[in-house]
Formats: structure tokens, sequence, C-alpha cells
């Protein structure tokens, strides 16, 4: 019974750690994005 809680546990702290990781990633992408199409844009003058 413990070995299967302990396990529950890892598993439930590795799907948190990597869905924290993919927004992560996914909200960096859309800087990076918002960036590139700041810099095509004419400035004034």
């Amino acid at each position: 019974m413990k070995r299967f809680l302990i396990l529950a546990l890892m598993l439930t702290m590795s799907a948190a750690t990597l869905s924290a990781c993919a927004n992560t990633f996914h909200g960096a992408g859309r800087d990076v994005e918002n960036v590139g199409e700041k810099m095509a844009r004419p400035g004034p003058g």
C-alpha cells in the first residue's frame, strides 16, 4: 500500500511539472513571436 501511494504521488508531481513546462514554453513562444512582429513593422519616421 505504501509503494502505491508513493508511486501515485510521483506520477502526480511529474504530470504537474510537465504541464507547467508546456505552459512556460508556449508563453515564451508567443513572446518571441510578438517581438518578431514588432521588428518586422516599419517604425515611425
